[in-house]
């Protein structure tokens, strides 16, 4: 197969740098909810709370985003969306009560729902010119930024224990100034997606996208409970430090990383349904262990187990969502698992704060389990397929 043009290359750096940057955003957002809590006194319903406006926040950007993206390009909805982000998280790192706390999850929610759904579709269109798959290699770049990200909230609470959540939001604005000035330079104009027929009525959405929904939702809720929870779970389960809870979200983060990196070569391999199936197998079982055990190496592997396991999932989703329905049957793909991984966790925290936090990780693990059983609407591909 031929190798992929220069233009080609260039615009598949501009996607990583867009996946990157907003991995990075959620790291640190995400290892640094148990050292807030802290910080300003709050329980598990008030981290519900914040959780649901930055959900509801990002629903708006999702649909915003992927409405505007097919009419102006997607291009110019990420260009608006980086600076959201990057404002919202200093505005979240630094505040000093629990309304500034609001207002800066009510900013991330917004730009990450926007950039979301636009950074998929650069990324679907970007796949389109190449001769392999790239989708996970992209998401893997997300899972390095997350990585990235909860590994510098934690690596500040080692040398600024005083600090940790600001030192690292610095870091990471300053990193965002930097992705911005790449974006303006490298992001490929994108195609403008006409969704009417030819007697000029406007096409309905595939009802099967619909079904790839549902199985958003249960990745979506795997994933988001990781990020948002896994801190603050191994913090109450195994009676660490909260500043140390981050060990957990980085854990996740990292495994996450690993997957999606040979993600490309499974799915030329085996299928994007053979994947997913065991993704959603291995996420369920670990989920299970973090809802079992107590001490610390046993959370560990099980979270780690949880981050492996959903790492394979969402791109393959996105990916046969992307390319079989344009970006409309995308954005609805994408707003049912990005909803669910903002808002799920919010869902969470209510139950967490009824039945207990461990207790709880029997949710996404019954979800989880049920996603081998829902792969089946996605389509077979051998390996000819899966490399075309």
């Amino acid at each position: 197969m031929p190798a992929p043009t220069p233009a080609a290359a260039t615009s598949a750096r501009a996607v990583v740098n867009l996946f990157v940057y907003n991995g990075l955003v959620i790291g640190v957002y995400a290892a640094s909810l148990a050292a807030l809590r802290e910080r300003l006194g709050l329980d598990a319903a008030g981290i519900a709370i914040l959780l649901v406006c930055a959900g509801l926040a990002a629903i708006t950007g999702m649909q915003l985003g992927g409405r505007m993206s097919d009419r102006i390009g997607a291009r110019r909805i990420v260009l608006v969306c980086l600076p959201l982000l990057l404002v919202g998280l200093a505005v979240f790192g630094f505040a000093t009560s629990y309304p500034m706390l609001i207002v800066g999850g009510l900013l991330l929610g917004l730009g990450n729902g926007g950039i979301d759904v636009a950074m998929n579709a650069i990324g679907v269109q970007v796949e389109a010119t190449r001769p392999k798959p790239i989708m996970s290699f992209f998401h893997g770049m997300w899972s390095i930024g997350n990585f990235t990200g909860a590994a510098l909230v934690l690596l500040a609470a080692l040398s600024w224990p005083s600090a940790p959540v600001q030192a690292a939001v610095v870091v990471a604005t300053a990193l965002g100034v930097l992705s911005i000035v790449a974006s303006l330079r490298i992001t490929p104009e994108t195609a403008v997606v006409d969704h009417t027929d030819d007697s000029g009525e406007k096409t309905p959405i595939p009802r099967w996208a619909y079904l790839l929904g549902l199985m958003a939702i249960a990745f979506g809720l795997g994933e988001g409970t990781a990020m948002d929870w896994s801190g603050l779970h191994v913090t109450e389960v195994a009676g660490i430090p909260a500043a140390q809870g981050s060990v957990a979200v980085t854990v996740v983060a990292g495994f996450m990383v690993a997957i999606r990196l040979l993600g490309d070569a499974l799915v030329a391999r085996f299928g994007r349904r053979a994947v997913v199936r065991f993704g959603g197998a291995c996420a369920a079982l670990g989920y299970l262990i973090t809802a079992l055990a107590t001490p610390l190496p046993a959370l560990l592997i099980g979270w780690a187990m949880v981050g492996f396991g959903v790492g394979m999932i969402a791109p393959q989703v996105y990916a046969v969502a992307g390319h079989a329905a344009g970006g409309r049957g995308l954005a609805v793909v994408v707003t049912f698992g990005y909803a669910t991984f903002l808002c799920g966790p919010a869902v969470i925290g209510l139950l967490a704060s009824q039945f207990g936090l461990q207790k709880t990780m029997l949710v996404p693990a019954m979800l989880l389990a049920a996603l081998p059983f829902l792969a089946s609407v996605m389509p077979e591909e051998t390996p000819a397929s899966a490399e075309a």
